[in-house]
This record gives structure tokens, sequence and C-alpha cells, in this order.
């Protein structure tokens, strides 16, 4: 009884390799997605929603200015600087 032989009309050995070839095409379609969706579409010091993160230049003005290190007309100042060299994706002014 052999069922993949070719000779007899089976669809012989290879057939077996159609489930790794559709297991790597899975693999390859996630891995895909997954480091699209990873890299986001924010500058570097941006979280994937667009906010900055923990130890961005513009967090860390942020945290200045809610302890009151700083003023808000140096806050605006400081943030009107960083808006020039890195660019911001929302213009936003709030606090």
């Amino acid at each position: 009884m052999q069922t993949l032989a070719h000779g007899d009309g089976g669809p012989g050995p290879w057939i077996l390799f159609f489930p790794l070839i559709w297991a790597a095409v899975a693999f390859g379609v996630v891995t895909v997605v997954r480091r699209t969706v990873r890299r986001g579409r924010g500058a570097p010091w941006r979280g994937m929603d667009g906010r900055p993160t923990g130890d961005s230049p513009i967090a860390v003005l942020g945290r200045r200015f809610a302890s009151g290190e700083i003023d808000e007309d140096e806050y605006w100042r400081r943030l009107s600087v960083l808006d020039e060299q890195f660019g911001r994706a929302d213009k936003r002014r709030a606090v």
C-alpha cells in the first residue's frame, strides 16, 4: 500500500512539503507585520501614539515645567526651539 508513490497515481512524496511551505509563508507575513507595526510612523523620540516618550527632550521639558523648575514663557521658548530642531507631528499648544 503505497499511497504516496508517484507511479501508482498518487501525489508523490513532495506533497509533504506543502505544510512546511505554508508555515514559512505565515511566519514571513507575521514577521513583516510585526516589524512594520513596531516601527511606527513617529520620530524616534516619540511613542507610537505621537506623544513624547520617557527620555525624549520634549518629555524632559514637560516634566521640568510640571515640577515648576521653569515658567510658562521658558517652556514655550524651549519648546519652539525643539520644534525647529526636531519637528513635531502635531502643533497643538495644550499644556
